[in-house]
């Protein structure tokens, strides 16, 4: 199994897990490979270098021009795909504990909110113009893009 790093053409980074190069590019050709973040389908290899562990004897120096520590481009890179991994998590849990309402969001808000259906959580589709016809109304919302595998919509 390979572990790839990969990148969309909105610039996420993630991973992908293949048998081989074959693997992914098959996957590419037939339409599978998405962005797990938006959605997108333009994805890229990105260059990786085996990580090297220089820290394994404390009494003996890096060699010349070796840093123990990560690089900033490298720590930035890390950081960003732990936040990217959290905001799946987060998008997961309001999956679980939500109800997909689909295009009826503004109406089934308004429902809830003047007591004519039951109070729970509720996501879908609105528009601007919809959200801010709701805030008027003393509606509170939250837009939430939800990329495709997580339950937002397909294009």
């Amino acid at each position: 199994m390979k572990v790839l790093d990969l990148q969309c053409a909105n610039g996420h980074r993630f991973e992908g897990w293949f048998t081989s190069d074959d693997d992914l590019t098959a996957q590419r050709e037939r339409g599978l490979l998405q962005c797990p973040l938006c959605g997108d389908a333009t994805i890229v290899r990105m260059p990786s270098a085996p990580r090297l562990n220089l820290a394994h004897a404390k009494s003996e120096p890096a060699p010349a021009g070796v840093s123990e520590k990560p690089t900033t481009v490298a720590a930035h890179a890390d950081a960003e795909l732990r936040l990217q991994a959290q905001w799946l998590q987060a998008v997961a849990q309001v999956v679980r504990n939500t109800e997909d309402v689909g295009e009826r969001f503004t109406e089934e808000a308004r429902r809830i909110h003047y007591g004519e259906a039951a109070r729970r959580g509720i996501r879908g589709q609105a528009t601007a113009e919809q959200r801010a016809d709701l805030a008027e109304e003393g509606i509170e919302v939250m837009p939430l893009p939800l990329p495709p595998g997580a339950g937002g919509p397909r294009h």
